[in-house]
């Protein structure tokens, strides 16, 4: 399961990456669009390999859960990764505008952590379906499948607490 967790992950690089240069590198905007469009495909097939492998018999894993969370993470911050790398490519090979930086302190920092933590927690409630569903599926021997939610809900408790300190005791400019 391993191999298919990193060949989707090397997939959705090698796409995004390919999507970008025929559309900036290229100038071929349209087919650079139409390849971007096909991002969701490579997580697609993560899930299609995990039904796969659970429906064959094969012993359950830790690995059967990371894909997943892989399939969480990319729900939740797979949009605002695209523009990241989007608005890069823009400015180098394109002439467009610099990159905004986000917000390193005040209030405006900690509303985009907000956010990114909201972005966790949408990316978690999507992994935990996504884990639930998954040890439905393959009904005893689903442990390892549910191990991830609570060490998840931990990493989203924590990263509530990091990311909203800055509401209540928000960075001063200059001291990032």
């Amino acid at each position: 399961m391993i191999y298919a967790i990193v060949a989707c992950e090397i997939g959705f690089w090698l796409v995004l990456l390919a999507g970008l240069a025929l559309r900036y590198r290229w100038g071929l905007r349209r087919s650079g669009g139409v390849v971007l469009a096909c991002v969701p495909l490579v997580d697609l097939a993560l899930l299609v390999f995990t039904v796969l492998h659970l429906r064959s018999g094969a012993e359950i894993g830790p690995m059967d859960g990371l894909a997943a969370v892989y399939l969480g993470v990319s729900a939740g911050f797979g949009k605002p990764m695209l523009a990241w790398a989007d608005a890069r490519f823009a400015h180098r090979f394109a002439g467009g505008p610099p990159p905004v930086k986000p917000p390193k302190a005040g209030p405006a920092h900690a509303r985009r952590e907000r956010r990114m933590w909201y972005r966790h927690l949408f990316a978690f409630a999507v992994g935990a379906v996504l884990l639930r569903a998954g040890a439905g599926f393959a009904g005893d021997g689903s442990g390892p499948l549910l191990t991830w939610i609570p060490r998840w809900g931990v990493v989203v408790a924590i990263d509530f607490l990091w990311s909203f300190s800055y509401t209540f005791w928000p960075r001063r400019p200059g001291t990032s």
